[in-house]
């Protein structure tokens, strides 16, 4: 018979005790999978919220907000900046470098999740992830550029909103609950698949129908006064004129890009370009001019007076300083309970080993060496670890199923128990070094066992 079979009917004889101390195992290993599980796909969560674009161009200041308020939606939205940075980037000089560009406005909230003003190209051009590109359930659709007052909301807002589609909704002003603060209408015509990511937890209103609610701010007129009955001052017309001017600087490329964004400034014509503001702006790069990709967020940052960075790249430094110290620590307070679940099986053994004199003098008797003996012990060991580590890699991952709707409700973080992490590949050898060693106690104690006085002592 071989070793680990005379081992496995070992443990057989103590199976109270055997499936109490593979049951500590279990707990332990459970804790380290679902940690792994956990911030791993918080990790990937938080990398994917920045694909999709190369560049985010805001106000100068603080990189960190510009990352939060536009990437993850939380925080206080930066300083604005004109809105012409966004009609240079698709129709003026820098077009030639920018394969897709969308502008975002901050400022509002409906029941506080954020409301962002934005275009159509949002959605259609980019992807939440690499090759994986947004999509509408219910029978939604993208708002349309000519509909100003259309919203695509995302998933976790319409569960908790309880909003459908062709339902309506009035947003707020900043964080304010006061219905006196409210806006206009808006309808909802589309509703996102879940994603994973910080646009799950957002509503995206067409920028247009944006501007119109908040003519007032922008033209500078008194409340409730709408912007198209706003008398044009001289500011108005000089607008209009650097509008003109700059539509005729634009030439057949610049035309056709005009075309492709879907017209974008079709339904603004209320409010002069020049008075216009936005959030910021996501930009798309086009992918050939390695120089030109590398320099470009420098000539924007001088010429155009805004700071043009990386996301990906924050987004890393955000995690790695932040989120990344908290899962080492979670990762080292879990296998810790492990090693104290190793302990146990430790004791267990090592307190067998006076009941087990006897069994382990007939097997030297019969013949057995004592390295044979020996290695009995470190195969039960072994066996104790392993049994209870797949069962807390079973455990570990229906812990996270059941955890997965809690934290997709309150992070926006989709978490499967089918999703599994290279990581956890590290458990087996791991467990089996951690038995060898809390095994080699109990083993030796086997090895030195005096055969005559076990024998005598145990007739």
């Amino acid at each position: 018979m071989s070793l680990w079979k005379i081992a496995w009917r070992s443990i057989q004889q103590r199976s109270l005790a055997s499936a109490l101390t593979a049951l500590s195992m279990a707990l332990g290993v459970a804790l380290v999978v679902a940690v792994l599980v956990i911030l791993g796909v918080i990790d990937q969560s938080f990398r994917r919220s920045a694909q999709g674009y190369d560049l985010i161009v805001g106000a100068k200041g603080s990189r960190f907000e510009l990352v939060l308020s536009t990437v993850f939606h939380l925080g206080r939205p930066t300083a604005s900046i004109r809105y012409l940075v966004y009609y240079e980037l698709i129709n003026g000089r820098y077009a030639p470098d920018v394969e897709a560009a969308v502008p975002v406005c901050l400022g509002d909230t409906f029941k506080g999740f954020r409301v962002i003003g934005t275009t159509p190209d949002m959605f259609d051009k980019f992807e939440y992830s690499s090759g994986k590109p947004y999509e509408f359930r219910d029978g939604g659709r993208n708002f349309a550029w000519g509909e100003p007052f259309e919203a695509v909301v995302g998933a976790t807002v319409a569960r908790r909103a309880g909003l459908e589609v062709g339902k309506t909704f009035r947003p707020v002003h900043g964080d304010v609950l006061d219905r006196d603060d409210e806006h206009d209408e808006f309808t909802v015509v589309g509703i996102l698949k879940p994603t994973g990511t910080p646009n799950d937890r957002a509503v995206f209103v067409n920028i247009e129908g944006f501007y119109r609610i908040h003519a007032s701010a922008f033209l500078g007129a008194e409340p409730g006064k709408s912007a198209a009955k706003a008398e044009p001052d001289k500011s108005a017309a000089k607008a209009e004129s650097d509008k003109s001017a700059a539509k005729a600087e634009s030439d057949k490329s610049a035309a056709k890009a005009e075309s492709d964004k879907g017209h974008h400034d079709e339904a603004g014509d209320e409010i002069p370009m020049d008075k216009k503001e936005i959030t910021a702006v996501l930009v798309a790069l086009r992918t050939g001019n390695i120089p030109r990709r590398v320099a470009l967020p420098k000539m924007l940052s001088k010429e155009l007076e805004v700071q043009a960075i990386a996301p990906s790249e924050e987004v890393s430094r955000l995690f790695e300083g932040i989120v990344g110290n908290v899962q080492w620590i979670l990762l080292f307070l879990a296998v810790l309970v492990v090693i104290v679940a190793g302990i146990g099986i430790l004791v267990s053994m090592y307190n067998s080993m006076s009941d087990r004199r006897h069994e382990i003098a007939i097997m030297r008797a019969l013949g057995a060496r004592r390295v044979t003996v020996m290695l009995i012990v470190l195969w039960e060991s072994i066996l104790l670890a392993l049994g209870g580590g797949a069962m807390g890699v079973l455990l570990g991952h229906g812990l996270t199923g059941l955890l997965g709707p809690i934290i997709a409700d309150q992070v926006g973080v989709v978490v499967s128990p089918f999703q599994f992490q290279t990581s956890e590949l590290i458990l087996i050898p791991g467990l089996i070094l951690l038995a060898v060693v809390v095994g080699y106690l109990p083993a030796i104690v086997a090895y030195r066992t005096d055969v005559a006085q076990s024998l005598i002592a145990s007739p």
